[in-house]
């Protein structure tokens, strides 16, 4: 028996291979099939069953293309309808693998279709659970993703507790828990950077999971300081229920090389978006007018999800080269399939034949200091509310990053914005969405939140001031 946890960083996403005897299982695997069809092929066995855990909305599962390629059949748990073929398993279903089985536990409240895998292995022992988005290294996860006008968050909430309680923490304590995602993903709150426990250390140290809880006071506890999920969540889940075009068709148009003609004519007259995934540093020193920063080395894919409202948007690509195929996949694992090509030999080739270009100012944290005590500046904190309200720069005014465009109207283009992030990531991206809409009076603190507390004796607070800018 083999089991290999795939983890991909950027999504705080863990799909699993599965091995038993030559016969194979998928567990949540990415858009990409490349990775599960290569381990199969080097060991010798065949893909059999692709498990999914729930209708995923924070990324597209690879499960329709896996499966046209390898035959196997989609297995999802009670109450999952989809427009293709899937086994829709009953509660305690078991499938065969091998040596060893796969039984389904139905573990709703997450999302109402919501199951365990349980892995029983050569010798009939319970020894792994592969509990999707149910049960989370020191979280649960999030009771408002399936909302409907029959079912609030509470009563999501309530079945999560259930599920917990009846389903998974009657398994015995050495059973390894494989969950689907990590810290960073916004399918739960305070997830840990662990990636796989014990059940019975959980126990021990998931709040969720304490015994003497109360189904009230679970119900308050996960229901408290979720943050609205990203834009991007429910369309990703629709595209899982519903289907979506194959990815290799999404490549091959993704990864065309422009000429400066085209893609100029693309982004000036047929409405394209030019993303520049280039590092920050590259983008604040020059970049094409109106296209928008987000750093292919950075939490890429969540952020163009949070910020790009349309998943059918064309968009084009400014990037270092030979990471084409890197970005036109990261694009599509949350949907954007729209991808029209890239810019033949990068920004060098724009500035080289003589085109526009603009830069972002960025002054050190230091040179914040100066201006600042040399008068009143508008300091604007594009972290997260979380990260606002444990410390920030006094009189600050918090505008989250995930919130830019709905909060645009707050902001006035005659006044100087001086804006941090935490590093200098999402500052970047912040500057160039507002430069993107006219901005020209925009200031980047290099190094952010981080460089300021460290190099200056700016004031800090965890006062929460107001975070409005407009009456």
């Amino acid at each position: 028996m083999k089991i290999e946890q795939l983890y991909t960083g950027c999504l705080a996403e863990a799909a699993y291979y599965i091995e038993s005897n030559g016969e194979v299982a998928i567990i949540d695997p990415l858009r990409e099939t490349a990775p599960y069809l290569d381990k199969a092929n080097a060991e010798g066995a065949k893909i059999k069953y692709i498990f999914e855990t729930h209708f995923h909305a924070d990324f597209v599962s690879g499960h329709l293309d896996l499966a046209e390629k390898t035959g196997a059949s989609i297995i999802y748990g009670p109450t999952a309808s989809t427009e293709y073929d899937i086994i829709q398993a009953t509660d305690g279903q078991s499938f065969q693998l091998g040596n060893i089985t796969i039984k389904v536990l139905h573990t709703p409240g997450h999302t109402m279709e919501s199951s365990c895998f349980l892995l029983i292995d050569e010798n009939g022992k319970d020894h792994a659970l592969f509990s999707g988005d149910t049960l989370f290294i020191g979280d649960v996860g999030r009771p408002d993703l399936a909302v409907k006008s029959d079912l609030t968050r509470e009563d999501l909430a309530g079945l999560l507790f259930d599920s917990l309680r009846n389903k998974v923490m009657t398994l015995a304590d050495d059973v390894i828990v494989y969950p689907a995602h990590g810290a960073g993903s916004a399918c739960g709150k305070n997830m840990s950077k662990e990636t796989w426990d014990t059940l019975g250390h959980q126990k021990e140290v998931n709040y969720a999971l304490r015994a003497d809880m109360t189904k009230e006071e679970f119900i308050k506890e996960v229901t408290t300081g979720i943050l609205p999920p990203p834009a991007y969540f429910a369309k990703n889940a629709a595209m899982n229920k519903t289907g979506y075009e194959s990815l290799d068709v999404v490549m091959e148009r993704g990864t065309v090389a422009l000429d400066i003609d085209t893609f100029e004519a693309m982004a000036n007259h047929e409405g394209a978006l030019v993303i520049d995934t280039r590092s920050k540093g590259e983008f604040v020193a020059g970049h094409i007018p109106n296209s928008i920063f987000i750093g292919i080395d950075g939490s890429f894919a969540p952020w163009v999800g949070a910020l790009i409202p349309d998943l059918k948007q064309p968009i084009i690509i400014v990037c270092e080269e030979g990471r084409e195929e890197e970005i036109v996949t990261r694009l599509s694992r949350v949907g954007y399939d729209n991808t029209l090509g890239y810019l033949n030999g990068g920004y060098a080739a724009w500035k080289a034949a003589g085109k526009e270009v603009a830069s972002i100012e960025s002054i050190s944290a230091t040179a914040l200091e100066t201006a600042m005590n040399g008068g009143e500046v508008t300091v604007l904190d594009a972290r997260k509310p979380g990260e606002f309200s444990a410390e920030h720069v006094e009189n600050a005014v918090s505008l989250p990053l995930d919130y830019i465009n709905n909060r645009m109207n707050e902001l006035d283009k005659d006044t100087t914005y001086y804006i941090h992030c935490a590093s200098g990531y999402r500052s970047v991206i912040f500057a160039s969405i507002l430069a993107a809409r006219g901005f020209d009076k925009l200031i980047d603190i290099d190094g952010g939140y981080k460089a300021i507390t460290e190099n200056t004796s700016i004031p800090v607070t965890d006062y929460v001031c107001p975070s409005t800018l407009k009456n």
